[in-house]
């Protein structure tokens, strides 16, 4: 489980960025009128190009249970780029919690399979009916100047797409092409068995163990 702990402040949405791609007038009254359509818009952007790509954009907290390890010494997070773990926890059948030193596991960055690797030889044991949680700091930067060029555009453009499909969107439609070519880079190639596997089609969610 998965669970966001800090959220995208309106704040740093490239509102302004999204009216100039839109070309919508400014200098009026009612300028402001569209803005929480384009905010929504902006969010649901983000939210599609993170499913697809596995990529946190905009940095924040996250925290990940799970109930055993993938690997007894190394366990790949499940979003990318994570630029610090703030903290592992052990919790037994009862909910009792036990922290664990820093200085037992550390961080191996990657850009697409970051993970969490035992500084000895093993990380701490699940217990039965227990789980792990793990705390994160992930995403490419804290606003919008920082975004990566490619991601800030495939943004843009899914957000006005949008924009201006927003009174007939269809659920089980794919991404626009401009998109999907934009994101592509970002998408993580799987290994199995030695064979390079082709990122999941458009639509699909990517989720590691």
């Amino acid at each position: 489980m998965l669970v966001e702990q800090s959220g995208i402040a309106a704040g740093v949405l490239p509102l302004a960025e999204l009216k100039d791609h839109l070309r919508l007038g400014t200098g009026f009254a009612d300028d402001g009128v569209q803005d929480s359509v384009l905010e929504t818009c902006l969010r649901a952007a983000i939210n599609a190009i993170e499913d697809r790509t596995g990529k946190a954009l905009f940095q924040r907290s996250f925290q990940w249970s799970l109930t055993a390890w993938r690997d007894l010494g190394r366990q790949v997070l499940p979003v990318a780029p994570v630029n610090l773990i703030t903290g592992l926890s052990i919790l037994d059948r009862a909910g009792s919690e036990t922290v664990v030193d820093s200085a037992a596991f550390r961080l191996v960055r990657d850009a697409h399979r970051p993970a969490l690797v035992a500084a000895s030889l093993m990380l701490p044991s699940i217990p039965v009916g227990g789980s792990a949680e793990i705390t994160f700091d992930a995403g490419y930067s804290s606003d919008w100047a920082g975004m990566p060029p490619g991601a800030a555009q495939a943004v843009l453009f899914l957000a006005a797409h949008f924009y201006e499909n927003r009174h007939m969107i269809d659920a089980h439609a794919g991404l626009p092409g401009a998109v999907a070519a934009l994101i592509e880079p970002y998408r993580q190639v799987r290994l199995f068995r030695g064979r390079i596997c082709p990122p999941p089609t458009p639509g699909m969610c990517l989720r590691w163990p």
